[in-house]
């Protein structure tokens, strides 16, 4: 197996803070052998000198609609949101990304290595969401865990998509409403299976509610659209009520209820902060919030959700949260090991350490430095992109 070394690098590690002012990263079969100074790099390794350029992590947005709403597309590109039903758990991410949507070689262009991807905010229940890389061989080559979370939302969103259909929900009770029932209707399918096991007799399977005893059993989280405080407030009280794991998807408010993330655990992804206030629940957006939540110990993520902001513009919503009063190694935390964490990844991605997945991004200079250009990109320790050959 051919081993592979940059060296006379800038590496930002992530790994505990670690900056390598001339380090080496060694890597073969797509894992990462060793990183640090002064390594021993073998006599037969391809190695390239990097000259002082800077190495980061690939970068990772935590919440994308890439190859489901297309880069370019009309009405048969957009299929975000199974918009006749309010509440479609069955619903899956993985049968609708489209791999050769040309978000993904954008993504690769501006270092973003890894997304979560999933349906639209138009349903209460929109169905499950991926995380992927953004490039391999195929669809199933690039996916990492095919169903990591429940796309759920509060909020404008289902309210405008059903009054149009004159149906519920039409108002911010309803949305909590159908929400909670789902999970009740899960609970009665669990001790119906649990019945028909005992008696020897067959239930017929329902694939939403099979989806939502995921959630309820803890094996992946809620995802849960909410900007405006008080929809927050409704997301975090229905996942208390029935015991279950929930990630903050966008909170532009989330920084007035602090205490209550804090309390409960609950991971932000915030953003898409180069938005404007197109809606009643977005007139507090800023770019202060991920900042606020950071500095009072809130683990976030930032995310362009693409495509409302493009996904190759991630490390520029850094930088931006950076000018707004976010830490510089806070902020590039926030798009490699935080989204890490908060997918239950950085074991593999996020960080430059022995052992991990070579995801691997080469800057000309500072990362949140807008002047800076993506030199080279490494996925799984194979050269998907390279400037000068663009």
């Amino acid at each position: 197996m051919e081993q592979k070394a940059l060296t006379n690098a800038r590496i930002y590690t992530m790994d505990g803070g670690k900056v390598w002012e001339r380090g080496s990263i060694l890597w073969a079969g797509g894992k990462i052998i060793a990183v640090g100074e002064r390594l021993e790099i073998p006599a037969d390794a391809a190695v390239t000198d990097l000259g002082g350029k800077t190495v980061v992590p690939g970068f990772i947005d935590a919440h994308t609609h890439l190859g489901i709403l297309e880069e370019v597309y009309q009405e048969e590109g957009d299929d975000l949101n199974e918009a006749t039903e309010p509440v479609t758990p069955e619903m899956r991410a993985l049968d609708a990304v489209n791999p050769d949507d040309r978000g993904f070689r954008d993504a690769v262009q501006g270092g973003v290595t890894t997304v979560m991807t999933g349906p639209g905010s138009g349903n209460v229940v929109g169905g499950t969401v991926l995380v992927m890389k953004t490039a391999g061989k195929n669809l199933q080559d690039m996916v990492l865990v095919p169903q990591a979370g429940l796309k759920v939302a509060f909020g404008e969103n289902p309210k405008r998509v059903y009054a149009e259909q004159k149906k519920m929900p039409v108002t911010r009770m309803g949305i909590a409403a159908l929400l909670r029932q789902a999970f009740v209707d899960a609970q009665v399918y669990a001790a119906k299976k649990e019945k028909s096991k005992k008696d020897g007799e067959i239930l017929e399977r329902d694939l939403g509610l099979e989806t939502l005893l995921q959630v309820l059993n803890g094996e992946m989280p809620l995802r849960a659209h909410a900007h405006r405080a008080d929809d927050i407030m409704t997301a975090l009280r229905i996942a208390e009520e029935f015991g279950v794991e929930i990630v903050l998807e966008h909170g532009t408010e989330a920084h007035k209820l602090i205490p209550e993330l804090l309390e409960r655990g609950v991971p932000v992804v915030v953003g898409p902060s180069f938005s404007n206030r197109a809606k009643v629940e977005l007139a507090e957006i800023s770019w202060q919030t991920a900042a606020k939540l950071c500095e009072a110990g809130v683990l976030v993520a930032l995310t362009t959700d693409h495509s409302v902001t493009p996904v190759q513009y991630l490390p520029v919503c850094a930088a931006m949260a950076v000018r707004h009063g976010m830490d510089e190694m806070e902020a590039l935390k926030a798009i490699t090991v935080n989204p890490a964490r908060i997918l239950k990844l950085d074991h593999r991605i996020g960080s430059l350490a022995a052992g991990k997945d070579a995801d691997m991004v080469v800057i000309s200079g500072h990362p949140l430095d807008w002047r800076s250009r993506i030199e080279t990109v490494y996925i799984d320790g194979k050269l998907v992109y390279e400037r000068e050959r663009l």
